[in-house]
């Protein structure tokens, strides 16, 4: 029963660390016709809160010293839950990107550490990594999916749709809550620094993961505006970034267990992302986008778990887990959050989204030669 439990903490968690984000992109036009905003400005809603999800990465370290880890999970589904509810009265865009900016440091602090509650709780099946990165799938595809419905059923209010996704943390919160009794602060002390500096396996994890996020929310932010400059409506283009995410259910659980059975882990890393590589130039040979999605949502679906497994396979113990997680996740998501703001300026610039695609298959290209830096070492025995 308590195993039970343990997966239901890591599921409600991990489902919050989407939606303020992907319910964004099925609604981005409106929002940015409503608030009279540029593209580069409207990519900020994307790119801020992954900024500050890298940002404050690294005060998950210092949070889980102070406060221990259950503590500091609650104080992230809180940051959440705030400021998503509070998209409830905005009507300019500087309080939308204040919004996006307490939920990018709330999805920041939770990311590592629901990794070390993994490692803690449930640390002889690393595969259950699954549960963690499909759960934040369901998040995003039923953010997306629901957008623009919900959109409809609020009487056309865009800030009501995004609101709505504040509920989903408070079963989070009241599930947590019974951990806190027995929290246990961390004693050691994390010499945060020299893992930063020293330690040449985190800083290519970093730059693999950069990578990836800049990918990942680029796609997020602007497959489905890329869907509407061909002729798609919004309802539609919803629906090509609902298939973007609903992809990823099953390779986001598939994959990591693949992985843990056979340790070709390099294999699976270049797979998802010529997957990836794919999905991009058949968006820029302007062929179907239902057939790009699929490819990009295989590719998505099994870089992400992957590259949240690093640290768990490589680490020693909890608190060292942590550490390199937000130290991957520091740098990654502050590398990621270029990508969406990019696509914004070229789009600005150029008017189309050709240069913006291009750059990405280069991104792809240095994307795989992380991965072969990375190879194949795969420990389970931690």
């Amino acid at each position: 029963m308590r195993f039970v439990y343990l997966i239901l903490i890591t599921f409600f968690v991990s489902i919050n660390l989407r939606p303020s984000i992907t319910s964004v992109g099925p609604l981005l036009d409106i929002i940015q016709r409503d608030l009279g905003m540029s593209g580069v400005t409207a990519s900020l809603i994307t790119a801020l809160p992954v900024f500050f999800m890298g940002l404050f990465a690294v005060l998950a370290i210092k949070l889980n010293k102070r406060l221990g880890m259950e503590r500091s999970l609650v104080i992230a589904m809180l940051l959440i839950f705030i400021a998503t509810f509070l998209r409830m009265f905005v009507h300019n865009s500087f309080l939308l990107f204040v919004t996006a900016l307490i939920s990018g440091i709330g999805i920041g602090i939770a990311g590592p550490l629901i990794t070390g509650f993994i490692k803690k709780y449930i640390p002889e099946n690393p595969g259950l990594m699954g549960i963690y990165s499909v759960s934040m799938v369901i998040g995003a595809a039923v953010a997306s999916s629901f957008s623009v419905p919900l959109y409809q059923r609020f009487n056309e209010s865009w800030q009501y749709s995004l609101s709505f996704w504040s509920l989903v943390a408070v079963p989070a919160v009241l599930l947590l809550l019974p951990l806190l009794k027995n929290t246990d602060k961390s004693k050691s002390p994390l010499a945060i620094s020299s893992l930063f500096v020293r330690n040449k396996r985190v800083t290519v994890f970093m730059l693999f993961f950069g990578c990836m996020a800049a990918i990942f929310y680029s796609i997020t932010a602007w497959l489905a505006p890329i869907a509407q400059s061909v002729g798609f409506s919004y309802s539609q283009s919803g629906m090509i970034l609902t298939l973007f995410t609903v992809i990823q259910i099953p390779v986001s659980f598939l994959i990591p267990m693949f992985v843990s059975k056979t340790g070709n882990r390099r294999m699976w890393l270049l797979f998802c992302s010529i997957s990836e590589l794919l999905g991009i130039v058949l968006l820029l040979l302007h062929f179907s986008p239902w057939v790009a999605t699929v490819f990009l949502g295989i590719g998505a679906g099994g870089l992400f778990p992957l590259a949240l497994l690093l640290p768990i396979q490589e680490s020693k113990n909890i608190e060292e887990t942590i550490s390199w997680s937000a130290m991957m996740q520091f740098g990654g998501y502050l590398l990621g959050a270029l990508g969406p703001a990019f696509i914004g300026l070229t789009v600005d610039v150029f008017d189309n989204f050709a240069p913006a695609l291009l750059v990405l298959v280069i991104i792809i290209g240095m994307m795989l030669l992380t991965i072969i830096k990375i190879g194949e070492k795969v420990d389970f025995t931690h």
